[in-house]
């Protein structure tokens, strides 16, 4: 296994996306202005979707405006279409995202089209982005359950993964969006898709609503894949995913990486002490295990 994994944090996008409260501009770019200067060499920036969907993104524009751009930092946009994407180059994003799913109800419920309309969707917008220069990722959502058909067969997972893949996009990151998965369903849907795309070009994704994350990313490393997106003090959710909770927080994967012996590059307490200060921002408890350890400690 190698000694470095690589970190894509994504709290400023899928973190905040799922606040129910408004989160001004300044607040947004203070927290990805932090976030970049922890070591991270990814950091999410925002989305240009419809604000109708998803009305905390509706700044992204503004966002990546003001945000203090750091040389040898990537700050990625989610683009689910054309207009988007001329969003996104308006912005000068360097790489930008697009969202598809391996469940059909979570594919309507989320960008209101079938599988194969997202695939048909995506194509001009990752071609766009390859003739631009700018690099495409690829998500994949409900990996390894759906909120609307339970169990998904992994057979959806591979034919998803590889159509983004063949598409152009440089990654797919493969999101268990309700955290419903554990360690060894992780590994035999890992193997499956790695059959068709290179496990080198494969990101995991994981929520933690069942406490499997930091568990099914280990599986996850232990079959090849170095590289993870994790938000923050665990901020997060899914507006289409009743009941599921935040992402993995970043301080408590890069805990458990660095004690593990693996490099990532990251300050673990300066992720500390941002987890603590964006928490405090919105009024809510750190959902990071390591964050809130390191609070009681220092009250002692």
């Amino acid at each position: 296994m190698t000694s470095n994994i690589n970190i894509v944090e994504v709290g400023p996008r899928d973190g905040l996306q799922n606040e129910k409260q408004t989160i001004d501009v300044a607040t947004k770019v203070e927290l990805i202005d932090r976030l970049s200067s922890t070591g991270l060499a990814t950091v999410e920036a925002g989305a240009f979707v419809s604000p109708k969907w998803v009305p905390q993104m509706a700044a992204t524009d503004a966002v990546m405006a003001q945000i203090n751009r750091k040389q040898g930092i990537s700050y990625p946009v989610l683009t689910p279409n054309m207009r988007g994407y001329d969003g996104a180059r308006t912005a000068k994003a360097d790489t930008i995202a697009v969202f598809g799913a391996a469940s059909e109800s979570f594919s309507q419920k989320n960008i209101n089209v079938s599988i194969e309309e997202s695939m048909e969707r995506f194509k001009p917008v990752v071609n766009a982005a390859k003739a631009d220069g700018v690099r495409a990722r690829g998500y994949v959502s409900c990996v390894l359950g759906c909120p609307y058909e339970g169990d998904i067969p992994v057979k959806n997972v591979v034919r998803v993964s590889k159509a983004l893949y063949e598409m152009g996009c440089y990654e797919i990151s493969l999101g268990d969006t309700i955290g419903v998965g554990v360690a060894g369903k992780a590994k035999a849907m890992i193997r499956a898709v790695a059959s068709e795309v290179p496990v080198t070009a494969l990101a995991g994704h994981f929520h933690d609503t069942y406490g499997q994350s930091l568990a099914n990313i280990w599986a996850a490393v232990e079959e090849g894949i170095t590289t993870f997106d994790c938000s923050v003090s665990g901020l997060g959710g899914c507006p289409y995913a009743p009941g599921a909770s935040g992402n993995v927080a970043t301080e408590d994967v890069v805990y458990m990486l660095h004690g593990s012996g693996f490099e990532t590059g990251v300050d673990l307490e300066k992720l500390i002490d941002i987890s603590g200060w964006i928490s405090a921002k919105l009024g809510r408890t750190p959902a990071s295990k390591v964050t809130m350890a390191r609070q009681a400690a220092r009250n002692i």
